[in-house]
């Protein structure tokens, strides 16, 4: 299961990430990182004339160095599920369940999509179901059933193209590198642990 986050990057709150990152930084990281994000605004010129100033309340910068630092501790504490494993690079998640029946890796991999759409809810960002996809990685004729997230179906497909490799059903894999793979598998451990608390919404 390979998800897409719609306009995942624009969609990081900025109270809710600096209530994270006080909960998990020590304060001298916390303060440092906090003039960052805090009391930015932002205005619209138009030949000479100039709009009034709004104040910027979502969106960490896409190709800057700290954007993907801040979006990784904003989803540092992404749902996790026994009988599955979900992997993270930047924006593109893919959450993985491996079982000789067809039928039971659905219902795990549909367990643990129930669980990350509430997290996505909670924390106001969006799962865009139409580009997700759905692929059954297997040398047999048997596939697995459909998923759902949200309620909405997620496209079936017999191939996937993810940080710019093609993943096909009948040979996971077989277009990624090494260095890939490990860039992937590292960047998928569970760093903080927030399912205690309660964003702070404005």
């Amino acid at each position: 299961m390979f998800l897409d986050i719609s306009q995942a990057f624009d969609r990081i709150w900025h109270p809710d990430l600096l209530f994270k990152q006080k909960h998990t930084l020590t304060s001298n990281y916390y303060l440092l990182l906090k003039p960052y994000l805090a009391d930015r605004n932002f205005a619209v010129r138009h030949n000479y004339i100039l709009s009034d100033h709004y104040p910027i309340e979502a969106g960490v910068p896409q190709g800057s160095v700290l954007g993907p630092l801040l979006f990784s501790i904003f989803t540092a504490d992404i749902p996790q599920a026994s009988h599955t494993t979900i992997a993270s690079f930047a924006d593109d998640v893919a959450v993985l369940s491996a079982n000789e029946d067809p039928v039971s890796a659905t219902r795990h991999l549909q367990t643990h999509l129930s669980s990350l759409a509430e997290w996505h809810t909670r924390w106001r960002m969006q799962v865009n179901q139409a580009k997700s996809v759905q692929v059954t990685f297997t040398t047999r004729t048997n596939v697995c059933p459909p998923l759902t997230i949200n309620n909405a179906p997620i496209p079936v497909a017999a191939e996937v193209k993810c940080l710019g490799f093609i993943w096909t059903n009948d040979s996971p894999g077989k277009h990624t590198s090494e260095r890939n793979e490990d860039n992937w598998i590292s960047s998928s451990g569970k760093c903080f642990d927030f399912s205690d608390l309660t964003p702070n919404c404005p």
